[in-house]
């Protein structure tokens, strides 16, 4: 290639000088082919459950209860999951208001419902029950 430099310790190259527009295309290059191997890292251990970007920002980002984020993403009524998950109306209700905490079997239910795994739900009661 033009303009580089070797540095030679007898007959051998053991070092090269490159031009400083070969570097930085080369530097790219390295980083472009750590992205790509993370990408493919990452579909690797994808296990198809995503989070919607309208949930992330009502749960997280706003602070609504997950159960009633969830609950209306599936485009369900509280009677519907309150049925599905076999507890009361009420109790669902308060779940969502935040004035009770549901037991781990309640979560499980009500996550088996909605169809999202436990820890989406429980993650963030225990967070709750923390502060």
């Amino acid at each position: 290639m033009k303009g580089i430099q070797y540095i030679r310790n007898g007959n051998k190259k053991t070092h090269a000088v490159v031009p400083l527009d070969i570097y930085n295309y080369l530097l790219k290059a390295a980083e472009d082919l750590e992205d790509i191997a993370l990408f493919d890292e990452a579909k690797r251990n994808d296990d198809g459950f995503h989070i919607p970007h309208e949930v992330v920002t009502k749960t997280i980002i706003e602070g609504h209860n997950p159960v009633k984020v969830w609950r209306e993403h599936r485009g369900l009524t509280v009677e519907a999951l309150a049925k599905a998950a076999g507890i009361s109306k009420p109790y669902l209700s308060q779940i969502e208001n935040g004035k009770r905490h549901g037991t781990m079997r309640v979560l499980k239910a009500i996550a088996k419902a909605l169809d999202v795994p436990l820890d989406v739900l429980a993650e963030a009661e225990t967070l709750k029950l923390a502060a």
